[in-house]
């Protein structure tokens, strides 16, 4: 396979060496009756642009909390996460740990959403394929969400044009038609990629991406991904194996809630 060109979306620039996301301090706990299980404990990360980087973790050492506070899917107790030098999140006096409905009315919801949409790509252990769409619609989803219901008829060409290249990258060509429960868990895994890639993010956020796939299915999407990587891609990966993490640039272990070098 040959090396997959990321053409980096948005208009924000950055001065060589910046950080393209920087977390400061980050602190995460929850609530169990009357014990507070701290997950992670000050914890401070740089990711700069076209870096791969792994975070290894025992299970429910808070690996994967801590990537989706670094992808704006929840948020910190305590510390601020950085992209492209502004904060993702509202400041600690005036943040809310959960979202209501009223929340979509404020800055900081929005600043998180509009990151999910357009900076932001995310590929999960599980997949989370809509059952009854096909390949081609489940890849498609992410551009028509993004786009909105006015824009989307000027955009569908494109859209699609985007999708079959990425599907053909990942060797999905002969799937386009075929729905979830016709597809292997590799492909499965591939489609998610497709979808996580379509919108051009700036940063792929992968949480145990071989984690549910067998060693020749698992060896097969970390070749995907590190052709993404060299084809200039961003990458954020949380895993167990350290022969997975063998694949990133950098490797940080969380341990005791803390973030370390290998």
């Amino acid at each position: 396979m040959n090396a997959v060109s990321v053409n980096q979306a948005g208009s924000n620039t950055y001065a060589v060496g910046d950080s393209l996301l920087r977390a400061v301090n980050i602190f995460k706990s929850y609530r169990m009756g009357p014990v507070e299980l701290k997950v992670l404990q000050n914890c401070t990360l740089n990711v700069d642009p076209g870096e791969f980087v792994a975070i290894m973790g025992k299970s429910g050492s808070g690996k994967s909390t801590l990537l989706h506070i670094l992808g704006a899917l929840d948020v910190p107790r305590k510390g601020q996460v950085h992209f492209l030098g502004q904060p993702i999140f509202a400041p600690p006096e005036r943040r809310r740990l959960r979202t209501g409905i009223t929340d979509i009315f404020s800055e900081a919801e929005r600043r998180r959403n509009r990151l999910r949409r357009t900076a932001f790509g995310f590929v999960f252990q599980f997949y989370h394929l809509l059952p009854d769409l096909n390949v081609l619609e489940n890849v498609l989803l992410q551009r028509m969400v993004e786009s909105g219901t006015l824009e989307w008829g000027a955009k569908k060409r494109e859209a699609r044009q985007d999708a079959l290249d990425l599907l053909e990258h990942v060797g999905l060509t002969e799937r386009l038609k075929h729905k979830p429960n016709e597809l292997s868990g590799g492909e499965h895994q591939r489609v998610a990629i497709a979808r996580a890639l379509v919108h051009k993010p700036r940063i792929l956020f992968a949480d145990e991406p071989t984690g549910n796939l067998d060693v020749e299915a698992g060896a097969n999407i970390m070749s995907i991904l590190s052709e993404l990587h060299k084809g200039g891609q961003t990458i954020v990966m949380v895993t167990h194996d350290p022969a997975i993490a063998e694949y990133a640039d950098r490797t940080l272990v969380l341990e005791n809630g803390r973030l370390r070098p290998t």
